[in-house]
């Protein structure tokens, strides 16, 4: 299980980035890790701007609000999320992930003010 630290209503948390896979989703690696799977490159900030962007649309927020804090350059990365309530973003994430898909159902956000999101995928 990942460590989420949550700050007020800000939520941080470290999670490995998989680029150039063939599906892109978030799921648990075999040490109970967050991983993210991105089709995009891990050249020019290409994986790292995908991150962003599935973070996002997954959590139905503007791209300004999901931040790499550290990691620009590797594949283990720090992510600070804003703009729901922490425990609203802490319980999407998990839900997503224990889902191993990359759109958040109606039953991972029950009771949750998030909106259903869309599949995401990235245009090329």
């Amino acid at each position: 299980m990942p460590d989420f630290k949550v700050e007020q209503e800000t939520v941080s948390f470290w999670l490995k980035v998989k680029p150039r896979s063939a599906r892109e989703r978030l799921a648990y690696d075999s040490t109970g890790e967050l991983r993210l799977e991105l089709h995009a490159p891990p050249s020019e900030g290409k994986a790292n701007q995908a991150c962003v962007y599935f973070f996002a649309r997954a959590l139905r927020l503007p791209q300004a609000c999901v931040a790499i804090i550290s990691g620009q350059r590797s594949r283990r990365k720090l992510l600070r999320i804003t703009g729901h309530s922490a425990k609203e973003t802490v319980s999407a994430i998990t839900a997503l992930a224990s889902h191993g898909r990359n759109e958040i159902t109606r039953e991972s956000t029950a009771g949750s003010s998030l909106p259903k999101a869309k599949p995401t995928s990235v245009s090329r």
